[in-house]
């Protein structure tokens, strides 16, 4: 699969968004998390596919997604979206309402946030800038991600506000590899 044209993306460190805060100390640290799903889609607004396991592909993302494959809705665009992450605690806090800016619970199953991977204990917005390791593959954090009224009208919910500033992280591949549901993620540097 990995003879296709590659799609135009920008390396995660060298977006603005990874360039600034790679040169810049802090953000959180003595996490350890946990990836709990892997989702690709064959091509744009295509239901979400849960993976068992997943080929990523340095400079490339993951195989089988529509961002691999230069078909996502973006591809024209150049940017980070080789792997995009999502945090647990977040589509936990919608079906608690919190914070309550919709007219009550939503529940956003992990293949309809329309990310690739569902991880725990992971603090996405602190990795922008920064390299982390997702089992065997080693990511580089390029940019946080924005909700869409696209998701909105795909989903029939109210999701904008909600996922606004814990929509995900964008990333780059620096280390290709297998990934599993289960494996640990940590920090590298």
């Amino acid at each position: 699969m990995t003879d296709m044209p590659a799609p135009r993306m920008v390396p995660a460190f060298s977006h603005p968004a990874g360039a600034a805060a790679a040169a810049t100390p802090g953000g959180a640290t003595g996490w350890r998390g946990v990836l709990l799903h892997i989702h690709v889609a064959p091509a744009a607004s295509y239901e979400m596919e849960e993976l068992a396991e997943a080929t990523c592909v340095a400079g490339r993302g993951i195989e089988g997604d529509r961002y691999f494959a230069g078909s996502g809705s973006y591809s024209a665009k150049p940017d980070v979206r080789e792997v995009t992450l999502i945090e647990q605690e977040a589509l936990d806090a919608l079906a608690r309402n919190d914070p309550p800016l919709q007219q009550g619970p939503l529940t956003l199953l992990p293949g309809d946030h329309r990310r690739n991977l569902t991880v725990r204990g992971v603090p996405l917005n602190h990795l922008v800038g920064r390299r982390f390791r997702v089992g065997a593959v080693i990511l580089r954090g390029g940019r946080l991600n924005f909700p869409c009224k696209y998701l909105e009208e795909l989903l029939g919910l109210p999701v904008y506000l909600p996922l606004y500033n814990r929509s995900g992280l964008n990333c780059g591949i620096e280390q290709g590899g297998i990934i599993r549901p289960g494996d640990p993620i940590e920090m590298l540097e």
